[in-house]
């Protein structure tokens, strides 16, 4: 068996994808989002983070996070959000239909893939590419023709920030990558 061991950097900045179960499409329901969004609000109050980029999808999301210094637990983090979500979002999303055995024994619902995929950030060109990643995603996924059309992306907030032009990526063409996805 694989001894899997997670990035442990302090105060570290993480890129994230985490995936629903079965890619279920579930993001595409305004409820799941509205109660996506007030789970992150609830463990950000409880457990600080900054949220420097994120980009919701039907079946996944991808996100990149900066720990407070000297605190490395963003797993937890990623637990609390995930089951505050599914406990609030079972009567709305959870599916009796596909549970395996597995899932029934550890009491798990058909909302979350069990894991998530993270990467420690190691430089600013490294943090860009991430975050040119995560706003490109929708086009990416066929979902839109522009950058600019996605409306559950920080690419807003960061284009108000100056970050970003508001015609970004309109002429990028991503490869295939090796993301988590």
């Amino acid at each position: 068996m694989v001894n899997y061991r997670r990035a442990d950097i302090p105060g570290g900045t993480y890129f994230f994808t985490v995936v629903t179960y079965k890619r279920r499409k579930i993001f595409t329901i305004p409820e799941a989002r509205t109660l996506l969004r007030e789970a992150v609000y609830k463990v950000r109050g409880q457990y600080p983070f900054t949220i420097d980029a994120w980009v919701l999808l039907p079946d996944h999301l991808h996100c990149i996070w900066t720990l407070p210094p000297g605190d490395n637990d963003f797993s937890g983090r990623w637990g609390r959000i995930k089951a505050g979500f599914s406990k609030r979002a079972k009567p709305l999303l959870h599916d009796k239909s596909l549970l395996a055995k597995s899932r029934i024994s550890k009491r798990e619902s058909t909302i979350w893939q069990r894991r998530f995929w993270e990467h420690a950030i190691c430089d600013e060109a490294d943090l860009r590419t991430h975050m040119d990643y995560i706003h490109y995603n929708p086009v990416k996924h066929g979902l839109v023709q522009q950058v600019c059309d996605w409306p559950y992306s920080t690419f807003h907030r960061l284009v108000v920030e100056g970050i970003y032009s508001h015609d970004w990526g309109m002429e990028t063409k991503f490869p295939a990558s090796t993301f988590g996805e």
